[in-house]
């Protein structure tokens, strides 16, 4: 059986980015295609590869982080290096959301504060015009 190539447009279609997207990862040095002239032909290796760049993305890692992770994949032998350096990733990344999710929490308690201290402040409004209504009517 010959394993499958695929050309950029095929590619693309199948994994749902746009062919600018491959070119891009191509630039950064994370898939290598095959050339025959001006035609890029993509290897099921590469597939995956870009399937795996596309899933780090999704769970906030850096291109940096995602090219070093194909880089320590060893096809001949264990994976624990590649493995162990996913979850140091992960260990990171989820740190990096409990930051985020503590800054949210303190814009929310802040954007809490704003909104009381701005209808305290209209209601003192509310009533000082009406006193001055009042005023106005009994000619005070």
């Amino acid at each position: 059986m010959t394993p499958r190539i695929y050309n950029i447009s095929e590619l693309s279609r199948e994994m749902k980015v746009t062919t600018r997207t491959i070119r891009f990862y191509e630039e950064q040095g994370l898939l290598q295609p095959e050339r025959r002239g001006t035609q890029r032909y993509y290897s099921a290796r590469d597939r995956v590869q870009l399937e795996l760049i596309l899933r780090g993305k999704r769970i906030g890692l850096s291109l940096a982080e995602c090219k070093e992770l194909i880089d320590l994949y060893d096809p001949a032998g264990s994976n624990h290096k590649q493995l162990s350096r996913l979850l140091d990733c992960i260990a990171e990344r989820r740190r990096q959301l409990r930051e985020q999710i503590l800054d949210i929490e303190k814009i929310q308690w802040e954007l809490d504060m704003a909104e009381q201290r701005c209808r305290v402040a209209l209601s003192g409004f509310s009533g000082a015009a009406h006193q001055i209504n009042n005023n106005r009517k009994s000619g005070s």
